[in-house]
């Protein structure tokens, strides 16, 4: 994972960003007023990052000159504000259909995942399925473990964080999602019994064994 970009090198990347075709060394280190080694050693670190590349070769009266532009990683290493979008959809389709429908789409949008994520569940047992589980869980940005539920009956897969807590915490329907991702895949009844957008420590699903 890369460190924290420093704000030299998030001026070079806003430079690029202005400069979607490319600056060479020189031109930047022209802009900033810094030195051409200077430079080199920030485009050295952003480059192995993978936040710039290499671009044309630009054949001047003198010798070559190189350009650097920005990768994908580059672009998106500018503020984003996804959580804002999101919670503007959220709230007008939630204004649109109402707080049942909303959650009866949740489930459906949780179910059609499920189906996706179904093959890798096939054949196996319960114990096989929860750790699974864990690992999508985890491929997701849940912070999650199975623990074996405090009256000792049954198991619970406890996550201490939330993915998107701020939208939970102003809709509480989104939780539904997760319900019914959990209980498709590992074909059982769950029972939500703490929730982090209700106040609670972190969000627990009891595995319910019938």
């Amino acid at each position: 994972m890369a460190e924290k970009i420093k704000s030299r090198q998030q001026q070079i990347l806003k430079l690029l960003l202005e400069n979607k075709a490319g600056l060479s060394i020189d031109e930047v280190a022209a802009v900033l007023a810094i030195s051409r080694n200077a430079v080199q050693q920030h485009f050295a670190v952003l480059e192995r990052d993978g936040y710039i590349q290499a671009g044309v070769l630009n054949k001047t009266a003198g010798r070559p000159v190189r350009s650097f532009v920005l990768t994908e990683a580059g672009i998106n290493s500018f503020p984003k504000q996804y959580a804002w979008f999101a919670e503007l959809i959220l709230t007008d389709l939630k204004n649109e259909m109402g707080s049942e429908a909303f959650q009866r789409y949740l489930h459906k949008l949780g179910s059609n995942l499920s189906q996706s994520l179904l093959p890798q569940f096939e054949g196996k047992q319960t114990g096989e399925r929860i750790d699974a589980l864990l690992q999508i869980m985890d491929g997701l940005g849940f912070n999650v473990k199975a623990m074996t539920a405090p009256d000792g009956d049954g198991q619970v897969i406890e996550a201490c964080n939330c993915i998107y807590h701020d939208l939970a915490q102003k809709h509480e329907e989104i939780c539904e999602l997760d319900r019914t991702l959990i209980a498709t895949l590992l074909a059982k009844e769950i029972e939500q019994v703490e929730c982090m957008a209700k106040g609670g420590g972190a969000c627990r699903f009891k595995i319910i064994n019938k």
